[in-house]
C-alpha cells in the first residue's frame, strides 16, 4: 500500500561554504579552550618571574614602616618632624633634635646591613633612605626639605656583579615621601631563576603539544559526529515531510477556527462601538442639560436683576425727600434722629442692591476665587437675617463660630447665596413645621373649646431655630445649617440637590416667598461643586434637617490663618 510515509524526497546535497561553516562552528569551542590555555601558561610563567620582586618590594616597604630600633617608627618620627615644621615653626632647636632623631633612626636600621653585608643573604643591601618633606607656605626656608642617609660602600654593577639596584617608596600621610634604593638577590640567584624558566617553559612546551593532540582528537571525533548526524538528518527529513502534511492540514482547520473568532471579534466590537455611541449622545445630554441650566440661571439673573434695578430706582425719591426733610430748620431731635435712621436705612437697602445687582449678573460657573474667612461669613450671615427672622418669620437665627478666622479659598459672593439660600430653605421648613402643627391641632379630638384653643394658641406660637456653625476638623472647614423644620422623608432627601424638585410648589403658604421653583438647593450644589466642597444632608421626618458643608483647605489657607495668629 503506497502513502506518503512510502515516498522519501531525495535529499539536496550541501555546499562546500555552508559545510565549512558548520565544522568551524564546531571546532570553535576546542580552538577557544586552546587559545585560553595557552594564555593562561603564559601569564603563570611572567607571575612566577615577577613575584619575587614583588615579595622584595614588600618585604622593604614592611621594614621600613614597622623596624623601631628604639621606641617609634620612622613614619611617626617624619609625622612628629612634619608637624613640628608647621605648628612651630619659631622654635629651631625642637626641629634639630626632631632631625636627628630621624637621623639616627635611619642609621640603626642601615648599620646591621652594612656591617653584615653579604653574610646576612636575606638581609637588603641599602644604598640610600631619603625622607622627603612637602613646602610649607610661609615658612622661611621657602623649598621642600629632604632628609637623607647614604651608604659609603662602593655599590656599582660592574665591581660587585650584581643585578641593577631597585628603588621602593613608601607615603607616610598625602605629602611625606620615604624612598629606599636596595639590592636583594645575587648574580647566582639570577641564573637559578633563568634556569628555572627554561625548565618551565620545557613544561609548556610539553603541555601545549598535549593539548595539540587533544584538539587534534576532538576534530577528528567531531568530523566523524558530523557525518553521522548528515546521514540521521536525511532521514529525519522525510519524516519532517510527512509530518508537515500534517501540520498543514491542522492549520487549515485552526484557520477556520481563528475566521470564526475573528466575526465574534468583529460582532463584539461593533457592539462596543454602539455603546460608546450611546455614552457619547448621554454626555452630550448632559451636556446640554447643563447649558440649559446656565441658561435657566442667566434668565432668572436678568430678571432679578431687573427688579432690583427698579427697586434701586424707586428708592432715589424717597432719599431725595428725606434729605429735604432734614434741610429743614426747627425739626424735633426725636424727628430727625428717626429721619436719619430712615436714611441709613435706605442707603443699606441701595448697598444690598448694588450687590444684588453684581451678583445675579455672574454665572454661579464664573467664579472669582479669592481667601474668605467663613467664620466672618457666618457670622455677617446671622446678623443679617437675625433681625427679620425675630420679628417677621418667628424664626431665632444664630451663629456659633470660633474666634480664629477660617480660610478657604472661594468666590464671597456665591458663597454668600449658597449660604442664604440655606437658611431660606430652613426658615420654609420652620414654615412648614408651624402649619403642620395648626393642622394637627385643627383636626384633634379635644371636644373641650377651652382645651382645643389652648392647643391652637400653643402651635402657632410656636417657634423656629435656625443655627449656624463653623469649625475646623483635620484638614477641613466644616459649615453647618441646622433648622428645627419639618424635615425630610428619605425620598424627598434623596432627591432635594436635582434642579426644579420641590415639595413646595402651588403651595399658598409660600407664597410670595419666592418659593416653589426648585432651584435653591441645586444652585448651592453647583456652586459648592465650583469650590470643590462637598455638601452632605442629614434629615429625619418631623425633627429637622443639618446641611453640612466641607470645604477642602489650601497651602495659602493655612499659612494666611498662620500669619493672622501670629
Amino acid at each position: 500500500m503506497n502513502s506518503d510515509r512510502d515516498t522519501i524526497p531525495v535529499p539536496q546535497p550541501i555546499s562546500t561554504g555552508k559545510l565549512i561553516g558548520k565544522y568551524i562552528g564546531g571546532l570553535a569551542p576546542g580552538l577557544i579552550v586552546w587559545v585560553v590555555l595557552i594564555g593562561w601558561l603564559v601569564t603563570l610563567l611572567n607571575n612566577r618571574a615577577e613575584w619575587s620582586e614583588e615579595a622584595d618590594r614588600a618585604i622593604v616597604q614592611e621594614w621600613l614602616s614597622e623596624a623601631r630600633p628604639f621606641r617609634k617608627t620612622l613614619p611617626e618620627l617624619a609625622r612628629e618632624y612634619d608637624q613640628t615644621r608647621r605648628l612651630v615653626p619659631l622654635e629651631p632647636n625642637r626641629q634639630v633634635v626632631k632631625r636627628a632623631e630621624i637621623r639616627e633612626q635611619i642609621r640603626s636600621m642601615v648599620e646591621p646591613t652594612r656591617i653584615y653585608q653579604g653574610q646576612l643573604p636575606a638581609f637588603p643591601q641599602v644604598y640610600r633612605i631619603e625622607v622627603q618633606f612637602p613646602t610649607i607656605g610661609g615658612s622661611p626656608q621657602g623649598d621642600a626639605e629632604t632628609i637623607f642617609w647614604e651608604s659609603p660602600l662602593p655599590h656599582s654593577r660592574e665591581t660587585s656583579g650584581e643585578m641593577v639596584r631597585n628603588r621602593v617608596q613608601l607615603w607616610v600621610g598625602d605629602q611625606i615621601a620615604i624612598a629606599c634604593e636596595y639590592q636583594m638577590h645575587a648574580f647566582n640567584k639570577l641564573q637559578q631563576r633563568q634556569i628555572e624558566q627554561r625548565r618551565e617553559a620545557l613544561i609548556i612546551a610539553a603541555v601545549l603539544l598535549a593539548a595539540t593532540l587533544l584538539a587534534g582528537l576532538f576534530t577528528y571525533r567531531f568530523l566523524r559526529r558530523e557525518r553521522q548526524r548528515e546521514f540521521a538528518l536525511l532521514a529525519g527529513q522525510a519524516e519532517a515531510e510527512y509530518r508537515r502534511r500534517e501540520l498543514l492540514e491542522a492549520r487549515v482547520q485552526q484557520q477556520e477556527a481563528d475566521l470564526q473568532r475573528d466575526e465574534l471579534e468583529r460582532s463584539l466590537l461593533n457592539q462596543k462601538l454602539e455603546a460608546a455611541t450611546l455614552k457619547q449622545m448621554a454626555d452630550e445630554a448632559i451636556k446640554s442639560t447643563l447649558e440649559m441650566k446656565s441658561q435657566l440661571f442667566a434668565s432668572i439673573g436678568i430678571m432679578a436683576g431687573s427688579y432690583a434695578h427698579n427697586i434701586k430706582n424707586l428708592l432715589v425719591r424717597p432719599n431725595d425727600l428725606l434729605v429735604r426733610c432734614l434741610e429743614i430748620d426747627g425739626l424735633p431731635r426725636e424727628q430727625v434722629g428717626m429721619l436719619n435712621e430712615v436714611r441709613t436705612t435706605l442707603g443699606t437697602v441701595t448697598d444690598r442692591l448694588q450687590q444684588i445687582l453684581r451678583t445675579v449678573r455672574r454665572d454661579p460657573g464664573d467664579t472669582v476665587m479669592t481667601l474668605i474667612d467663613v467664620a466672618a461669613l457666618i457670622r455677617d450671615t446671622a446678623v443679617t437675617w437675625a433681625e427679620m427672622g425675630r420679628d417677621k418669620w418667628k424664626v431665632d437665627i444664630t451663629a456659633t463660630v470660633p474666634g480664629e478666622p477660617l480660610w478657604v479659598r472661594g468666590d464671597v459672593s456665591h458663597l454668600q447665596q449658597a449660604i442664604e439660600n440655606l437658611v431660606f430653605n430652613s426658615r420654609d421648613a420652620t414654615f412648614e413645621k408651624r402649619n403642620h402643627l395648626r393642622e394637627l391641632a385643627r383636626q384633634t379630638a379635644e371636644t373641650d373649646p377651652v382645651a382645643r384653643k389652648k392647643r391652637l394658641i400653643e402651635a402657632a406660637g410656636w417657634k423656629g431655630a435656625i443655627t449656624l456653625r463653623a469649625r475646623r476638623e483635620a484638614e477641613v472647614v466644616v459649615v453647618e445649617v441646622q433648622d428645627n423644620g419639618v424635615g425630610m422623608t428619605e425620598e424627598v432627601r434623596a432627591n432635594c440637590l436635582r434642579s426644579h424638585f420641590t415639595t413646595k410648589r402651588d403651595n399658598a403658604i409660600y407664597s410670595g416667598n419666592s418659593a416653589g421653583m426648585g432651584l435653591g438647593l441645586s444652585f448651592v450644589a453647583m456652586v459648592l461643586e465650583h469650590h470643590h466642597a462637598q455638601l452632605t444632608v442629614e434629615s429625619t421626618s418631623g425633627e429637622g434637617t443639618t446641611f453640612r458643608i466641607q470645604f477642602p483647605t489650601s497651602s495659602e489657607s493655612v499659612s494666611s490663618d498662620t500669619q493672622n495668629h501670629a
